[in-house]
């Protein structure tokens, strides 16, 4: 008799253990999709961490953090302490000092386990980085040591009520007195917010467009620093995200991260490494969801013989695959790319993430269908993948976004 639910169906809410064998490769993993192939031994050893972490720390518990829209904060800081607070972080402030490409193999690693807890972590990384490279020593050994250890948590605010793809024309205003601005404005759709303790935040210092953007941090706690309502969403639920305001509030010179001016090029060359983070998030639900499919494939039976036997859902596996594989090489060329500094780095990462975060979200919805009726229930994971990964095609810069700097890069070149 056939069993409906299957034990790795269940994997990632039931079967931590079941899980952890299909995430660590030890079963089911066909080699073209191995996603160990061409790395270094270095590699490969932090990426079996990262997996056995999501395993055993994240897919047990990525339903009910859904559900009950758990931030789970002590999960995060367990996961802090194998490097991941912050990955590419110098190691003088608590960072682990690796490239690009170690980070995206860690990020798609740990959002096999759970995409939304994973995609939250790449943006908490992005804001120390931030510290990191444009802050004085003062501030880097302020704020990046708690940070790294996820002692505190860190949000980004760049998005505004009415400025979301034109970011250049944002609004929010510090304005300077002496030793301190007074900022007024609200930020919306931001990740943590609330819930953690330090926001990288853009703001208007000077005159209109992308020159007159400065980039301050604050603290939890600042008198005039506030928040809205905890926003129902689709997705991405075991992470809140609140509309951050600030009326009147006094924020030292002294927060301020490079000089006046610069906090646009601060937030672009922030948003090139976020790009990354977010396509590798969604290769790691784009794996996890191959997975989850074939081996449903091979346990579902209709007609008398099992689903895997059809040769149309044979064709429909083999393209996932496929486009598996071909967006994790553009998302770590990309990575590479903006590792070296390179030239056509920025354009690289636009394009990977525009490809990366559309084939995968397809991938997710396959699988979906292919579970057939119990994809759509929430006791079958892959439609939280599906319901996780479709914010990545807006976040980080819209992907329509993306197809403007692509075309923007040739039409110029």
């Amino acid at each position: 008799t056939e069993r409906p639910r299957t034990a790795m169906a269940m994997a990632w809410r039931a079967a931590p253990r079941a899980a952890a064998r299909l995430l660590l490769g030890r079963r089911g993993i066909a080699s073209c999709i191995d996603p160990s192939t061409g790395l270094t031994e270095d590699q490969k050893e932090f990426q079996k961490v990262a997996l056995d972490f999501a395993a055993k720390e994240m897919a047990p518990y990525m339903a009910e953090w859904d559900e009950k829209e758990i931030f789970p904060v002590e999960t995060m800081r367990k996961a802090a302490q194998l490097g991941f607070g912050g990955i590419y972080v110098k190691p003088d402030v608590g960072g682990s000092g690796l490239s690009r490409l170690d980070t995206s193999i860690i990020f798609e690693a740990l959002s096999t386990g759970c995409t939304s807890t994973t995609a939250y972590m790449s943006i908490h990384n992005m804001c120390v980085w931030m510290i990191d490279t444009f802050g004085n020593e003062e501030q880097r050994r302020r704020f990046c040591p708690s940070l790294c250890s996820m002692e505190k948590f860190a949000s980004y605010c760049l998005t505004e009520p009415g400025s979301g793809s034109d970011a250049a024309s944002l609004l929010t205003s510090a304005q300077r007195k002496g030793d301190t601005y007074v900022l007024n404005g609200s930020k919306a759709f931001i990740s943590g917010g609330g819930d953690t303790d330090v926001y990288v935040v853009m703001c208007r210092t000077g005159g209109p467009g992308p020159k007159g953007i400065s980039c301050l941090v604050l603290e939890k706690g600042m008198p005039g620093l506030s928040f809205g309502k905890k926003e129902k969403k689709v997705g991405w639920n075991s992470q809140p995200t609140r509309a951050v305001i600030f009326e009147d509030c006094v924020v030292p010179v002294g927060n301020r991260l490079g000089a006046e001016g610069q906090g646009f090029s601060i937030a672009m060359q922030g948003l090139n490494g976020g790009r990354i983070n977010i396509a590798s998030c969604s290769l790691g639900a784009a794996h996890a969801s191959v997975l989850l499919a074939q081996e449903h494939l091979t346990v579902r039976k209709q007609f008398g013989e099992p689903l895997a036997n059809n040769q149309y859902l044979q064709f429909r596996l083999a393209e996932m695959a496929t486009r598996l594989l071909a967006a994790r090489l553009m998302v770590r060329n990309a990575a590479r790319a903006l590792q070296e500094a390179r030239e056509d780095a920025a354009v690289l990462c636009s394009m990977a993430k525009l490809f990366a975060t559309d084939e995968c979200f397809g991938i997710c919805n396959q699988a979906l269908q292919m579970h057939g009726g119990y994809g759509y229930l929430k006791d079958y994971a892959v439609q939280q993948f599906v319901r996780d990964i479709r914010v990545h095609q807006i976040l980080e810069g819209t992907n329509e976004v993306m197809r403007m700097i692509v075309a923007r890069n040739l039409l110029q070149g």
